[in-house]
């Protein structure tokens, strides 16, 4: 697996790769990881090459990895790859490409990302560069010898734009142990929330992607409707102070709860301490945060996009809002807030059956499936294919305008924490 962002790094991709090598290796098959270094290092790692990467690329948190590296190929022939796996197009991605095109080896490619919508981070931020972003990944999709798309969706999105190589539904999985057993009343205790209070929560990255705007004025207006509504808002991102500001105008400063970000037991207990959790969000390609949260037992209130619309099931496990209008959205959340405390333990129950139906364990099953036919074959890259892909990538210019342009937009994209 040749993936941009992995662990330390926080992020919805580098947990996907983790998650499911991680169930590779319980059911006894071996995964080598090629990832960046990042600043902070994990000590006794296994099976995991780390390439030269520039740190904090373009002031953010994110690696850039060179896709060059003198000791992965003595690596991968004490290895013995039999399929490669690229989670995305852009560096790393190109050595993935490289190294099953002279090994002729399957590859594998995950669209983790609507790369398109992340490229306001650029400074060149233009339609023409969205365009070029698209085609390059589609591009990238046709050498692969199987596509992974995360939601059905999704994989509509990528035949749609002229994918031809054959795409199944994969999702990234939720580890469910890591989201039961929360300590919701111990964490409303430590951020001074009301045991009684109606918490409506949120959780990662405040940035423009995310639709934050809209989201945070659908909950600062239910919010002046009931006195006993707090907002939990986990995660951190350049939206921060604008948030914060939003709900100081509103005078609800008071009741609005930022956390920074947040791993491990203190993630879990944050999801146990909702009672609703919110999302805007129209970037994402599967939004693993909803089965997240309902793996803690909390509904889902959403707007009705790629990635969310396979996940809540409107009136069952939450509430999916057709358009982006404020009104219904509130809506939506009153119907929540509004329900007898037998019906709303019903839509939690619901969501906890969805939530494992997505577990990792159903998830990597599916993968390993589809992994096995591609065994069977030898995968002699298409010389053609490649050459075109090659000149569509040089068209933006040399390496190093290629790691300031387009790979500052996929590292805006892989940076943000979760699906996050």
């Amino acid at each position: 697996m040749l993936t941009n962002t992995y662990l330390p790094h926080v992020g919805g991709v580098a947990r996907s790769v983790a998650a499911f090598a991680g169930e590779y290796r319980k059911r006894g098959h071996k995964v080598l990881i090629v990832a960046p270094e990042f600043a902070e290092k994990i000590a006794d790692e296994t099976d995991v090459v780390r390439i030269h990467a520039i740190q904090n690329f373009n002031g953010s948190d994110f690696s850039v990895a060179l896709p060059f590296s003198g000791h992965l190929s003595e690596r991968l022939d004490e290895f013995r790859p039999d399929i490669v796996h690229a989670h995305h197009p852009f560096l790393l991605g190109m050595t993935a490409l490289r190294v099953a095109r002279e090994r002729e080896l399957p590859l594998v490619f995950t669209h983790h990302t609507l790369y398109e919508r992340y490229t306001h981070y650029v400074p060149a931020d233009s339609q023409a560069l969205k365009r070029f972003v698209i085609e390059l990944a589609t591009r990238y999709a046709n050498l692969a010898s199987l596509v992974f798309a995360p939601s059905e969706s999704i994989a509509e999105l990528l035949r749609g734009r002229g994918v031809t190589t054959p795409i199944a539904e994969v999702p990234t999985g939720v580890q469910l142990e890591h989201y039961r057993g929360g300590d919701g009343s111990g964490f409303r205790g430590q951020r001074r929330i009301p045991e009684r209070a109606f918490v409506i929560g949120h959780l990662g990255r405040l940035a423009l992607e995310k639709n934050l705007d809209f989201l945070a004025a659908a909950v600062a207006e239910f919010m002046q409707r009931r006195d006993d509504v707090h907002f939990l808002l986990v995660g951190s991102g350049p939206l921060a102070d604008q948030l914060a500001a939003l709900f100081a105008s509103r005078g609800l400063t008071a009741r609005l709860h930022l956390t920074g970000t947040l791993q491990g037991e203190a993630q879990r207990d944050a999801y146990s301490a909702m009672d609703v959790f919110a999302f805007a969000s129209t970037s994402e390609t599967q939004g693993m945060v909803l089965t997240e949260a309902m793996a803690a037992g909390v509904p889902v209130v959403a707007l009705d996009a790629n990635g969310t619309r396979e996940v809540v099931r409107d009136g069952v496990n939450g509430r999916l809002v057709a358009r982006e209008e404020q009104r219904e959205f509130v809506a939506a959340i009153e119907w929540l807030y509004e329900l007898p405390a037998q019906q709303r333990r019903a839509i939690a129950e619901a969501a906890l059956r969805t939530a494992r139906e997505f577990s990792i364990g159903n998830c990597a099953g599916r993968a390993l499936e589809l992994y096995e036919p591609l065994l069977k074959h030898n995968w002699p890259l298409d010389d053609s294919l490649y050459a075109q892909w090659m000149r569509l990538r040089n068209l933006i210019g040399a390496q190093w305008e290629i790691l300031e342009g387009v790979t500052s937009a996929a590292g805006a994209a892989l940076s943000h924490p979760s699906q996050r």
